[in-house]
């Protein structure tokens, strides 16, 4: 059950209070034995050419190679060539921005409910005990537009809603073309991937924004998690860093690489690709100075979809690791706050 809903960030800052302690967080570990703010080696990820991932020729098989390589390795890529321009993406980044520095009264006519995901605010608190983590956001279901709760999508700034539409439709490209070269980069048929999705998938659409924090040393923006999607799509700060991996147990920053949209596996397709495509643990941490601003989608597997190994990934060499699952993202809250990988209950 939620708890009471908490001050938002940007309120904990406007009442000059202090940092609450619900934010400070204790080590737990060796990973985390470390200061938050440590500084850490930049991830060595490529840049992947989309229209290339589904070309015949051999640059085409030099970019699923790379595809393969990435995604085995890091489970992250970026992206270019993908259909949007710089402008366009400068767009939805200045919108965002404008939405969050709106007066309160403003952005609470989109607050989010008790007990519900989408609209302003801050994420549920599902235990007395949680760490906050040091972020505001906007959580809208864009796909299918019939699943839109428009009550939630703001009407100021101008254009706010008719960009994320745009944005939608365009990303809605970027996410077919996708699954076609991670299939083929693992050589199976290119709508094997898309099949399981399903018609009925789903995408949500999360405005982050992480104000300067007075604490980067003990203050987290996002706890470490795996994402619950198949896989997401994220428009980071482009000044900001903050987005960090963890690789064999360490931390690595995701590099900052203009007019490219980063894409990382979600736990579904580790389970659609029997694990060759790894689902990595990520999380954001904060910044004394600077406000940091990303917009990320999750690309979501619909409800009735049975999602399980690809039957052409499991061999005698590599037997099947997974369950098969269904609603998975349901289980994956719950997990989340617990600190917990939900991807755990689909192991054989």
């Amino acid at each position: 059950m939620e708890k009471p809903k908490f001050k938002t960030v940007q309120e904990v800052i406007a009442s000059g209070e202090g940092l609450p302690e619900r934010y400070l967080h204790t080590p737990t570990g060796d990973i985390e034995s470390q200061p938050l703010d440590a500084p850490v080696p930049e991830m060595d990820i490529p840049a992947i050419d989309l229209i290339l991932l589904l070309s015949p020729s051999d640059n085409g098989r030099q970019e699923l190679s790379k595809l393969h390589s990435a995604l085995s390795t890091w489970g992250v890529v970026q992206v270019m060539n993908h259909g949007m321009t710089e402008a366009f993406l400068e767009k939805i980044y200045e919108l965002t921005k404008q939405f969050f520095a709106l007066p309160t009264e403003e952005k609470q006519k989109y607050a989010r409910e008790i007990g519900s995901i989408q609209g302003y605010g801050n994420d549920m608190i599902l235990s007395d005990d949680q760490v906050l983590d040091w972020i505001d956001r906007l959580y809208l279901t864009t796909y299918p537009e019939d699943q839109r709760k428009l009550h939630f999508w703001p009407e100021i700034p101008a254009g706010f809603r008719e960009t994320l539409h745009e944005y939608t439709m365009k990303q809605q490209v970027v996410i077919k073309q996708f699954f076609k070269g991670m299939a083929r980069s693992l050589e199976l048929d290119e709508n094997c991937f898309l099949d399981m999705y399903g018609e009925n998938a789903m995408m949500d659409t999360r405005f982050n924004l992480y104000p300067p924090c007075p604490r980067p040393d003990k203050v987290i923006g996002v706890k470490p998690h795996a994402d619950g999607s198949a896989f997401t799509l994220l428009l980071p700060d482009k000044d900001v860093e903050g987005l960090q991996f963890l690789k064999d147990g360490k931390w690595y920053k995701a590099p900052i690489v203009p007019d490219t949209i980063l894409i990382n596996v979600g736990d579904q397709i580790e389970i659609m690709s029997n694990g060759i495509y790894k689902s990595p643990v990520h999380r954001v941490v904060t910044n004394r100075e600077k406000e940091r601003i990303s917009v990320a989608t999750f690309c979501v597997p619909g409800a009735d979809q049975e999602i399980h190994p690809v039957e052409a990934l499991v061999t005698e060499t590599r037997p099947r690791l997974y369950k098969t699952v269904k609603k998975y993202v349901e289980l994956y809250f719950e997990y989340y706050q617990q600190g917990r990988r939900p991807i755990e209950a689909a192991l054989i």
